[in-house]
Parts: C-alpha cells; structure tokens; sequence
C-alpha cells in the first residue's frame, strides 16, 4: 500500500489505543522481526471481527508481543477468554507484562510452548481461530483446529500473501508452506473463504 494511502486511512479509521502504541513502540524497540507486530490498521480489523462474531472462545497460534491478542479481546464482551499460544519463551515476560497493563488482559490466557502439544491440553470448542504461527505449519494447524471450530465459526489465517512472494516463484519452505495452505483452503468444500490483501494478506474463513 503506498504509504500515502496508508496515512489516510489511519487517519479516518478509529485511533490506535495508548496501551497498544506503547507495545507496539516497545515491540520496535526490543525485538527482532518487529515488522510482524500487526499495527494500527489490522488490529482495528481484528477488533471489528470480534465485534461483528462475537465469540465466547478464541485460540490465537502465534502470540508473538501480545498485539493481535490484545486486539481480538478488546472487540469482545466481558465473560468472555482468549487462549494465545506462543512458542518462544523468551517473550513471555515481554507479553505478560503488556498483557497486564492493558484493560482487557484478564481475557487473555498465554501457553508458551508448541501448539500441537498445548492444544489438546486446552481442549474445548473454538468460535474463532486466528492463526499466525509458523507458516511451514498453516496446513496442519488448519486441520488439527478444524475438528473443534463450531459450525458456523471462524478461522483467520495472517501472512496469507506473504510479502508477494506466493506469485514470484519463491521457492523457500516458508513461502511453500503458505503456498499449500491457500491452495488447500481454496478447494475445502467445508468452508467459505475470502482472501483480503491487507498488509501481508489476510484469510477470513468461515465453518459451514
């Protein structure tokens, strides 16, 4: 997006929240790969989802700081949880620490470990998914959430588009892994998908 653009439309969509732009801030600041914190617009999107779907239960796959967490709970209701999962132990502090400054992380539940192993342990039917872990993996989270997505639930797959390379001919495992994910959702006759070129891209998929 032209960064001109960009800064139109943040500047006509709702303000980016204090708490958030100190995490965001911080984020840029003290970790490497910053770029994937979401941002501004699609945490305001993120938000709107949660908004509109209203779910009970969201499991989030790929944690990283706590932005997009913070950004699913902030759109729900009181009484409802988010479980997050975040392989990297070296963030949990990092998280937890925004996590507890913000006016909705009593909502968020953080598991540091591999989602194949925290998964069953948590157990539970799913009303929206969000998926944003390691991009060799979309396909098997894909199928291992499937079964505990109720009908009539979501699932949000990031990176779908992946920096452009998925019509370049990149040929890495990352690029392969999201590659067969798109292709494999596309022809899954037990959803409704809808690919939105946003940031990095960005999948809605929803459970007939």
């Amino acid at each position: 997006m032209q960064p001109t653009l960009e800064e139109y439309i943040l500047g006509h969509i709702d303000p980016e929240p204090d708490h958030l732009k100190k995490l965001n801030r911080d984020t840029h600041v003290t970790c490497l790969y910053a770029n994937m914190c979401s941002g501004h617009l699609q945490g305001r999107l993120l938000k709107m989802l949660t908004r509109m779907i209203k779910p009970k239960r969201v499991l989030e796959l790929g944690t990283f700081t706590g932005y997009s967490a913070l950004c699913l709970a902030e759109g729900m209701e009181e009484g409802t949880e988010i479980h997050t999962i975040e392989i990297n132990d070296e963030l949990e502090e990092f998280i937890l620490s925004h996590i507890d400054e913000s006016p909705c992380g009593g909502r968020i539940h953080l598991h540091i470990g591999d989602a194949s192993e925290i998964l069953p342990a948590i157990g539970g039917e799913w009303d929206l998914v969000f998926i944003d872990a390691n991009k060799r993996r979309y396909t098997e989270y894909y199928e291992a959430v499937m079964p505990h997505v109720r009908q009539g639930g979501f699932i949000i797959a990031d990176n779908t588009l992946w920096y452009g390379k998925v019509t370049d001919g990149s040929h890495d495992a990352q690029t392969a892994g999201i590659l067969e994910f798109n292709d494999h959702v596309a022809s899954d006759p037990r959803v409704e998908k809808v690919m939105i070129p946003l940031r990095d891209g960005l999948t809605i998929i929803y459970k007939k």
